[in-house]
């Protein structure tokens, strides 16, 4: 990270075209320390397309993604590990447990020797991955994938989070720990980029929320307001409407 570096993750003019079509259009987007801010969108509005920007998996077409000041085509291995992420589906060696992904995890993010069995048990024991941590991941049910994923993205305690629909495939029980995972993660001075379909869960925790629709951000809502789903909609609605489409 720049040292004094004011915004963890921002996007300047960011845009990425697929076939002619733009999938991100023009975003502007800060997310800063200690904050939760929420992107939603219906199917295909670009919110993953941002993230896998915003982490260097995808070139931008035009415009800059910067983490700490640093754009991320640039960033080297000191940006990376103060970043945890999980886009689309976790990712995990099938062949190996639950404790040798993690180790891995943390060898790739380059935890100190000396703290990774200490870090993979507080992992496994804030995950609830106890009672699977010697099995091969291949067995594990798909809500036990996305917390052997998640536990992943922040073995290394990073500094910056990008979860892309974290609550997937979990049950009731998960969906109240993604919250206080998200809740605990800002309190904790981490800037927190999150997806989700789910307005009521975001309205929960975020401190803003962004609307994405056809690429291009068209409003933001307010979590402590009324009917979101509904003013969701009206904006969805009114872009298309300005773009010739509704």
């Amino acid at each position: 990270m720049t040292e004094g570096s004011a915004v963890p993750m921002e996007t300047r003019s960011l845009v990425r075209v697929y076939d002619g079509e733009r999938a991100v259009d023009e975003v502007d987007l800060e997310v800063r320390p200690g904050e939760i801010h929420a992107i939603v969108g219906l199917n295909g509005a670009g919110k993953t397309t941002l993230m896998r920007m915003l982490l260097g998996m995808v070139r931008p077409t035009s415009g800059t993604a910067l983490i700490g000041g640093i754009d991320v085509q640039a960033a080297g291995p000191e940006v990376w590990k103060q970043v945890g992420c999980l886009v689309e589906t976790p990712f995990a060696y099938p062949e190996l447990t639950v404790r040798e992904n993690l180790l891995a995890a943390a060898l790739l993010h380059g935890v100190d020797r000396d703290r990774i069995d200490a870090e993979i048990g507080r992992v496994v024991d804030e995950f609830g991955l106890g009672h699977w941590q010697h099995r091969r991941s291949r067995v594990l049910s798909l809500g036990n994938q996305q917390r052997l994923g998640l536990a992943s993205s922040l073995i290394h305690r990073p500094s910056i989070l990008v979860l892309d629909e974290p609550a997937n495939t979990l049950d009731p029980a998960g969906v109240v720990f993604i919250r206080n995972l998200l809740r605990s993660s800002a309190a904790a001075g981490t800037a927190v980029l999150v997806s989700s379909h789910h307005l009521d869960q975001l309205a929960r925790v975020a401190h803003h929320i962004t609307v994405l629709h056809r690429g291009r951000i068209v409003g933001a809502l307010d979590p402590a307001g009324i009917d979101l789903e509904r003013q969701f909609f009206e904006q969805v609605y009114q872009d298309d409407v300005e773009r010739g489409v509704a």
